[in-house]
């Protein structure tokens, strides 16, 4: 019998479990684990086009794509905590989930854990990816929640930061695309491909994980130039596939060697 195990994916913001995990997480759900979504905020001061925003509604929206994307991965729990948004422009709002202590940003995700026997959780590296105040709250209260909650296998979802910059330099030569972009931006985002240890393949999961882009409208909309998502969306599939057919993670006390495909090997 082939063993199953409890991922726990701990996100920010509705969108970035389907950008930064989403094949992974259909990967595993397929292969008969049980998966668990849990969102930090809902998201409501995320960028989105006024019709979104007009009724003061964006929460809500966001949620119920949250929801619609998790069913696209096959997520057999989407937890929502209600922390509020910190934005990603100039100083955190106040009382934002970033500006929370750890020990109160990492209550629920812990009660969570338990509640779930997990066996790994999935957070953010401590850059917090690009650099965003909700991003590295992840990091440290999913580091913290992991510890008190017992849970054996943690894993920052991460890039390997050699690939986005060369994949930004590419897009930097294409004037108009995303003109205040440049791959210098990147010089301290993310993760190295030096202490990657898991690249995980997901191929054959990138047509779920296109539904689930497809699924957060509201943040693939803009009223000022195109937004990643909606990038992305553009690509046609079979480059999509071969573009975004990789995910990767740093798994907590492992020694990068060459990176794995099987996110669970240190359970097995």
């Amino acid at each position: 019998m082939t063993q199953s195990f409890t991922l726990v994916a701990f996100h920010a913001h509705p969108d970035d479990e389907a950008l930064l995990t989403g094949g992974t997480l259909a990967r595993l759900a397929a292969e008969g684990h049980r998966v668990v979504l849990a969102v930090a905020t809902d998201g409501e001061a995320g960028a989105a086009a006024t019709s979104y925003r007009a009724d003061g509604r964006l929460a809500v929206r966001r949620r119920q794509e949250l929801d619609r994307a998790a069913a696209e991965l096959g997520c057999a729990r989407v937890v929502h905590f209600g922390f509020k948004d910190s934005g990603s422009t100039g100083s955190p709002v106040p009382g934002g989930f970033s500006t929370l202590s750890t020990d109160e940003a990492a209550r629920p995700l812990i009660e969570l854990l338990r509640a779930e026997r997990a066996d790994a959780l999935t957070i953010y590296d401590p850059a917090g990816g690009y650099g965003h105040p909700d991003h590295r709250q992840v990091h440290f209260a999913g580091t913290y929640a992991a510890t008190r909650a017992g849970t054996p296998l943690v894993l920052e979802a991460t890039i390997d930061r050699r690939l986005i910059q060369r994949l930004v330099s590419v897009v930097e030569a294409i004037p108009g695309i995303l003109p205040d972009v440049r791959a210098g931006d990147f010089d301290d985002a993310y993760t190295p491909s030096t202490a990657i240890t898991h690249r995980v393949d997901i191929r054959r999961y990138t047509d779920a994980k296109r539904r689930a882009f497809e699924a957060h409208a509201s943040q693939a909309s803009s009223d000022e130039g195109a937004r990643t998502l909606g990038l992305l969306l553009r690509l046609p599939p079979w480059l999509f596939r071969r573009m975004l057919g990789r995910e990767w993670f740093v798994e907590h006390g492992r020694i990068p060697a060459e990176p794995l495909d099987d996110l669970f090997a240190t359970l097995r």
